[in-house]
């Protein structure tokens, strides 16, 4: 394990998969399901461990708040999106419309769910709570069964 100095990235394993955390060496700034190349030296860090931990507790039913630090960057209409996002309780979904709402840009639904295609932070920033209209999954960027997988972990009611 190194001091993070700079862009780092790691896969870690979990009942659910591999997974692959990034970090600017101050916060993470990338999660996806799966063993991925992102920016920088493959190398854990003490952050990209630590956040592994909390993933791996969620993903095993005994976690429902993250608490390390988080950047993520995208439009203005993203971070807005995004931001909204992270203060969906856990077990609970909004829609697309709610979503965009609620980050201030009504009528903005088809958007939202460009913006969570796009969330670098999934799980951490839970776009898997964004559901359509009449509780239907909709889209989601790791695939709809992992959304699924998800939501049911959480006890979500859609």
């Amino acid at each position: 394990m190194t001091k993070a100095t700079g862009h780092t990235y790691f896969s870690y394993a979990s009942p659910a998969g591999p997974f692959t955390l990034a970090s600017d060496g101050r916060a993470l700034t990338g999660f996806a399901f799966g063993r991925v190349a992102f920016e920088g030296a493959c190398v854990p860090t003490a952050l990209t461990n630590r956040a592994a931990t909390q993933v791996q507790q969620y993903l095993a039913g005994r976690r429902q708040v993250f608490d390390v630090p988080l950047s993520a960057h995208g439009t203005p209409f993203q971070e807005d999106v995004w931001a909204a996002i992270a203060n969906i309780p856990y077990g609970q979904t909004r829609t697309y419309g709610e979503v965009a709402a609620s980050s201030g840009h009504p009528g903005a639904s088809r958007a939202v769910g460009s913006a969570c295609n796009a969330n670098p932070l999934a799980v951490f920033v839970p776009c898997h709570r964004v559901v359509g209209a009449n509780g239907r999954l909709g889209g989601y960027a790791f695939g709809t069964a992992r959304k699924e997988f998800l939501l049911e972990l959480e006890g979500a009611r859609r």
